[in-house]
């Protein structure tokens, strides 16, 4: 179950939960302009809590704001340093840290009058993202909603209003009793799910899509991809991946923040695989697990401790 740290950070201050409220008629309530991070922290085997690549989502913070034009009055240091104390302040030794940016002025019309920022941080005890579903396997759908079209809005940013397409596809996949959904992109081929990156496994090779395949560049993506050419010897190559690729796959997983590293065991019916979570995943997870929980020295420096 799910618990609410009881601060927010609010545009530079410490609030209570309850007190951390903006007003109905806020511009991006109504027009979804805003940007976000999800963020991860971790026990660590040392019995210290650590933030995993904290430094990396917050570029991808700035830079998500810088490509819808948001000004954010913080420095990234100013970020860094108030997720550490509200991490600290919390008494959550694991915590999900939500950043989030957005308008926080009072009107109407798509033009707004100001494109400052107001900027509130808020994190959560919060475990498995999709459930048992990490250890048993995903079974998945394959949404009637495509992705995005990198032509239409700018994918590599972290955007509040480009998750209604998510949405869409996460509410259809429930609806319909699966765990999650996966969305190809306009042209058909796979993409990614509402909230995470995928990857296949093919005769002992590994294929994810590229970004232009409307897809986020994730962080846990990159990792994962470091992880595999670092650690287990397996390169990675970004390409096209067909429907029919998938379905066809020895193993599939998602990744992401929220997810980590779950495995994907059922796609629309179809076993992927033996329908059971596949031996390099499980060697993922594993390695995924020590390093966001300081096990292996050489990752030390994806680390914050608070």
């Amino acid at each position: 179950m799910s618990e609410w740290s009881p601060l927010i950070w609010f545009d530079g201050r410490l609030v209570p939960f309850e007190d951390a409220k903006i007003h109905v008629m806020t511009y991006s309530l109504h027009y979804g302009v805003g940007v976000f991070e999800g963020i991860r922290a971790y026990r660590t085997y040392d019995g210290r809590t650590a933030i995993f690549r904290l430094r990396e989502h917050i570029r991808r913070f700035f830079d998500s704001a810088k490509i819808y034009k948001l000004e954010i009055p913080f420095t990234e240091d100013e970020l860094v340093e108030a997720i550490k104390e509200l991490v600290r302040r919390s008494g959550f030794d694991e915590a999900y840290i939500r950043p989030i940016a957005f308008i926080n002025i009072r009107k109407l019309g798509v033009k707004p009058a100001t494109r400052r920022a107001s900027v509130a941080i808020g994190l959560v005890s919060w475990g498995k993202y999709l459930g048992k579903a990490y250890y048993e396997g995903a079974r998945v759908i394959v949404s009637p909603w495509r992705r995005i079209p990198p032509n239409a809005l700018p994918l590599n940013a972290k955007a509040i209003g480009q998750y209604l397409n998510s949405y869409l596809a996460a509410i259809d996949a429930d609806i319909k009793g699966f765990d999650e959904a996966i969305m190809l992109d306009t042209r058909g081929f796979v993409s990614e799910g509402p909230g995470e990156n995928i990857f296949i496994v093919k005769n002992g090779n590994v294929y994810t899509p590229p970004l232009y395949a409307s897809v986020l560049p994730g962080v846990t993506r990159e990792t994962v991809m470091m992880i595999l050419e670092n650690e287990l010897e397996v390169e990675v190559t970004e390409r096209d991946i067909a429907l029919g690729e998938l379905l066809t796959a020895d193993e599939a997983f998602f990744t992401g923040t929220a997810a980590e590293i779950t495995p994907i065991v059922e796609v629309d019916g179809i076993k992927i695989g033996n329908g059971k979570p596949g031996p390099l995943t499980r060697k993922l997870q594993s390695l995924y697990e020590d390093i966001v929980r300081g096990k292996i020295d050489k990752y030390s420096e994806w680390l914050t401790y608070v």
